[in-house]
């Protein structure tokens, strides 16, 4: 089995040697030799395994695990270490170590629990989603976005127009690309059209294009957009936003593949695969009569339904880590890292504006940043006190509320567990990371305070 292994070894020409021995057995390899190449690489690239050598000191390697572990969790990691002691081994196999190797140890035997790491995780994994197609671009594994890739990848080699629906900054022109870029048609360029963009005065022209003389200034005859697109994907983003009489020359085209420029007596044939995006509410429109009941039901054959982030706030460590580094490289910024108290904070947060707010905050505190770790003092006033009640008078509400005289710490414990998953309107996700505990124990813990039905609880969250 040929693997794409990450090497994360600090010492340059010994790593080199481990490379060369990984390669001679036919893997794929790339040497890192600081911690935030190997964040960097894991973010940018899908990698089969991890193998960090851990050099006498280097940086620690458990704050190195808690990244991947957070980044890429189905990605296994072997650590080769000098410390054999019982605490050193502890605390890197519950820092997510797939397996612990004490030096010296031979190449094979570190290929042997990669390997061993990489068949573990593909039994954990969701099969059949190459995660490949979105390198460097949607970012998540939270049970919400595995069901938009599935999607992706059923729907992208077929011809079927797909209809993505989401918040405004949900990363609907991400997955318009994948699914071009898993698609046959991937070769050629992928057209996006911002609905929004174009004065409605020029957008006929624009979209389907124009003959000489159709109107005053159209001195030469003009292809449209979606014939440009022939043989290709053409993006049309808020589509909820299409003038009545521009709405029906679409459906043409979807119903009949071919599309007429203005001025023009005849239909030109046009082969092009439509991706439509929104985030208005395409169903009402229809039944107020501004969205045809027709052009609705061609476009909504695949549906692609993006998840806002605050209902997805596992995948914000992640995310995070992405726009530092991205940022730090565009500024030249040293910035590498969150502290765990500005991450956490990052991830109560609700960004209202999705994962666009997300980055644009990142990429402020980047640029205003000057040392190695972001800390909550860096972050913004609206993330670290978001719009609501005054948090002395509102955690002096809670506690008389929730504890009372005469409680045990049992009681105590099982009301307050309670009180943040209500608060959460039962997002188990959000409520784990008030918690600072994982989803897993939270719903271990629910189980034993013989909880049947979560307070609150949306179907979003389940």
């Amino acid at each position: 089995m040929k693997l794409k292994i990450l090497l994360a070894h600090a010492d340059g020409d010994e790593g080199q040697v481990v490379a060369r021995g990984f390669a001679d057995r036919d893997h794929d390899v790339t040497h890192v030799r600081d911690h935030a190449g190997c964040v960097h690489q894991l973010l940018h690239r899908r990698w089969d395994a991890v193998a960090i050598y851990d050099c006498p000191g280097g940086e620690p390697v458990g704050d190195l695990l808690g990244r991947i572990r957070r980044i890429a969790p189905d990605v296994p990691s072997v650590v080769v270490t000098t410390d054999a002691s019982l605490r050193s081994t502890a605390r890197l196999l519950t820092s997510g170590a797939f397996d612990l190797l004490v030096r010296p140890v031979g190449h094979e035997r570190v290929l042997e629990a990669l390997e061993r790491g990489c068949a573990s995780s593909a039994l954990r994994s969701p099969a059949g989603i190459p995660l490949d197609a979105t390198e460097g671009r949607i970012i998540g594994r939270s049970p919400a976005m595995v069901e938009v890739y599935k999607t992706i990848v059923r729907a992208a080699s077929t011809r079927a127009t797909v209809l993505i629906t989401g918040e405004s900054g949900t990363g609907k022109e991400l997955v318009a690309r994948a699914l071009h870029d898993l698609s046959p048609r991937a070769s050629k360029r992928c057209m996006v059209i911002d609905c929004t963009a174009i004065p409605k005065s020029l957008m006929e022209s624009e979209l389907f294009g124009h003959v000489r003389g159709a109107f005053t200034g159209a001195v030469t005859d003009k292809r449209g957009l979606l014939e440009q697109a022939h043989g290709s994907t053409c993006m049309l983003d808020e589509i909820g936003e299409l003038e009545p009489d521009l709405q029906a020359k679409l459906l043409r085209v979807l119903q009949e593949g071919e599309v007429r420029r203005v001025g023009a007596h005849m239909w030109t044939p046009v082969d092009v695969r439509i991706v439509a995006a929104t985030n208005r509410d395409l169903p009402g429109m229809v039944r107020d009569g501004t969205f045809r009941e027709d052009l609705f039901y061609r476009l909504n054959v695949v549906t692609v339904q993006l998840p806002p982030l605050r209902e997805r706030v596992e995948d914000i460590p992640a995310m995070a880590e992405q726009f530092l580094l991205d940022a730090a490289t565009r500024h030249g910024r040293a910035a590498e890292a969150f502290s765990r108290g500005a991450l956490r904070r990052l991830c109560e947060y609700q960004w209202p504006g999705n994962v666009r707010q997300l980055q644009n905050t990142i990429e402020r505190v980047v640029a205003l940043s000057s040392g190695r770790t972001i800390v909550e003092a860096d972050l913004p006033r609206d993330v670290l006190q978001p719009t609501g009640a005054s948090p002395s008078r509102r955690d002096g509400d809670t506690a008389a509320a929730l504890f009372a005289a005469g409680d045990t710490l049992e009681d105590m414990k099982r009301r307050y567990i309670l009180h943040v998953v209500a608060r959460t309107r039962g997002n188990i996700a959000r409520a784990a990371v008030q918690l600072n505990v994982d989803r897993r124990s939270l719903y271990r813990m629910l189980e034993r305070y013989n909880v049947e039905g979560i307070p609150g609880r949306t179907a979003a969250s389940a």
